[in-house]
């Protein structure tokens, strides 16, 4: 067994509770459904957040889908001219028979701008 690391974004419409955690949770489930994996074998997940995003910590999102025993943290992403706004990402560090290049990194809503050559594979 190895460690896979799965990369993912998502925008929201709104700096609010119910936007925040809905968006999260598709994006997390669509990362779980697309790698085809369990919680007990997510090491960890890390969150970063555009600073327009601060109603609620991603991470609760995670700990609704019954992901208790992973490692969460929450950080503000790097504020940088004229980049995405209201946008999640994430960080997800599985343990894995797959070779990294087997993961599906998973980008949402306005964030496949973030990685078009991801958009070719879907």
């Amino acid at each position: 067994m190895s460690i896979g690391v799965i990369r993912g974004a998502i925008t929201i419409e709104k700096n609010c509770e119910e936007d925040i955690l809905q968006n999260t949770t598709i994006l997390l489930q669509e990362i779980i459904n697309r790698n085809n994996i369990k919680n007990e074998d997510i090491i960890s997940i890390i969150f970063t957040a555009t600073d327009d995003i601060d109603a609620v910590y991603p991470a609760v999102a995670a700990r609704n889908l019954n992901i208790t025993h992973a490692g969460l943290m929450c950080l503000q992403e790097m504020k940088v001219k004229e980049s995405l706004r209201m946008c999640i990402r994430v960080m997800v560090q599985i343990q894995t028979d797959k070779n990294q290049d087997q993961m599906q990194h998973v980008y949402l809503k306005n964030a496949t701008v973030l990685r078009p050559d991801l958009l070719k594979q879907i």
